[in-house]
């Protein structure tokens, strides 16, 4: 096993996936936002200042996925064909519950995508949020599926 963005000489830089054969991709990742339950009430009720919370982060976190390349140094810019951001509010967190779906046919596989997404949502979630309860909480960030490529299916069981 070794680390695929180092070179031989220890040196950070992008994989080489030109040879590599064009297949269909997906990744699915999944996080969560923790906030007092009168937060989520408010969120629930459509009642936040600054709007459509939920609304709002769906987008952002879309926004995010297309970004992502721009973020993370060494990740390849990638031709993405479709993007879903699930946020599911959640009394017994209490907080919301947010999955992201990201699709593409090309040589290499979404994960950053994805996880990008779900952490962009969540960061929208406590943006909007923060001037009720500052004490939320980001957790649980992990690449719940991904499947396609030659290293194949990888599932989180449940």
């Amino acid at each position: 096993m070794s680390l695929t963005h180092f070179d031989k000489a220890g040196q950070a830089h992008m994989v080489d996936v030109s040879d590599k054969a064009d297949t269909d991709r997906i990744a699915v990742a999944e996080c969560h936002i923790r906030m007092q339950p009168e937060t989520l009430a408010l969120i629930e009720a459509g009642d936040a200042k600054k709007g459509d919370v939920l609304g709002v982060a769906r987008l952002a976190g879309i926004m995010g996925a297309k970004k992502t390349a721009d973020l993370i140094p060494l990740c390849h810019p990638l031709p993405i064909t479709k993007v879903t951001v699930e946020l599911t509010p959640d009394a017994a967190l209490p907080g919301v519950r947010i999955a992201a779906t990201v699709k593409t046919t090309g040589k290499t596989g979404v994960e950053m995508e994805a996880l990008t997404a779900a952490n962009i949502a969540a960061l929208t979630v406590y943006d909007m949020c923060k001037a009720v309860d500052r004490g939320m909480e980001i957790g649980g960030l992990h690449v719940a599926l991904k499947d396609g490529g030659k290293s194949g299916r990888y599932e989180v069981e449940k």
